[in-house]
C-alpha cells in the first residue's frame, strides 16, 4: 500500500496549501484526485513520489518510510512531458536511461524504431508521453502518481494512452493515483475519486 498519514505543506510564509491529509492506494487501484487548477494537486505529486518532502506527516510505502533508498518503486508522470526529459539527449537514451524497458512496452505504447534516433523536439507531445510512460513502468514499479497525463493531448490520443496505462497496470498490480481537473476522466478511469474542497482538505 501507499499511503500518506497526516500531510501538510506550505510554501515559505504562505497558507497551507494542505493539512492533516490522508490517503491510501491499495495495489492494483486507480484513485482519482479531483481539484481545479492551483488548488495544491502536482505539489502533492511532487510530494507522493519523493521528490518533495512534507512539513509535516509521512508516506509510507510497503510499510517503508520515505526516504526510500535504492530504485524508487514510485514514479511520477508530469503533465508536460519535456520537463522530464534532457533536450539534448536522443529518444533512445533517454528511454535507456535507467534501464531498458522491455519490447512489449514499446510495442503497447506505439513508440516508433524510427522515433529513437530523434531529439524530443522532433516528436509530438503526445509520443514523447509514450515514452515518459514506458520509462517509468521499471519492473521495480509498484505505484504510479500520473498528473494531468493528458490534459495537453486530443481526445484520441488520450483515450489511446489511457488504455494503455490500464491495462499495464492491471497486468502487474499496479496502483495509480490520477491528478486531473477533468472530472469526466477520472470517472472512466478511477475506482474512487478524492475531491478536494474549499479549504484544501482532501474529503
Amino acid at each position: 500500500m501507499l499511503k500518506a498519514n497526516g500531510l501538510g505543506y506550505h510554501y515559505p510564509n504562505k497558507n497551507w496549501l494542505f493539512h492533516k491529509l490522508d490517503l491510501s492506494i491499495h495495489p492494483g487501484e486507480v484513485v482519482g484526485l479531483y481539484g481545479e487548477s492551483g488548488a495544491g494537486k502536482s505539489t502533492l505529486a511532487r510530494i507522493m513520489a519523493g521528490f518533495l518532502k512534507p512539513n509535516r506527516g509521512n508516506i509510507m510505502v510497503e510499510n517503508e518510510q520515505y526516504p526510500i533508498k535504492g530504485v524508487h518503486p514510485v514514479q511520477l508522470i508530469l503533465q508536460h512531458p519535456e520537463k522530464a526529459v534532457n533536450p539534448r539527449w536522443r529518444m533512445g537514451k533517454i528511454l535507456s536511461e535507467g534501464g531498458i524497458p522491455e519490447d512489449s512496452l514499446l510495442k503497447a505504447f506505439g513508440i516508433q524504431e524510427e522515433w529513437l534516433s530523434r531529439f524530443p523536439s522532433e516528436i509530438s507531445g503526445g509520443e514523447l508521453q509514450r515514452f515518459c510512460l514506458a520509462r517509468a513502468f521499471k519492473p521495480t514499479t509498484k505505484y504510479l502518481i500520473a498528473d494531468e497525463i493528458t490534459t495537453m493531448l486530443d481526445a484520441v490520443t488520450q483515450a489511446q494512452i489511457w488504455q494503455t496505462v490500464l491495462e499495464i497496470t492491471r497486468q502487474r498490480g499496479i496502483g495509480i493515483l490520477a491528478i486531473s481537473h477533468d472530472l469526466y476522466l477520472l470517472k472512466r478511469v478511477c475506482n474512487r475519486i478524492i475531491q478536494f474542497n474549499d479549504k484544501q482538505e482532501l474529503l
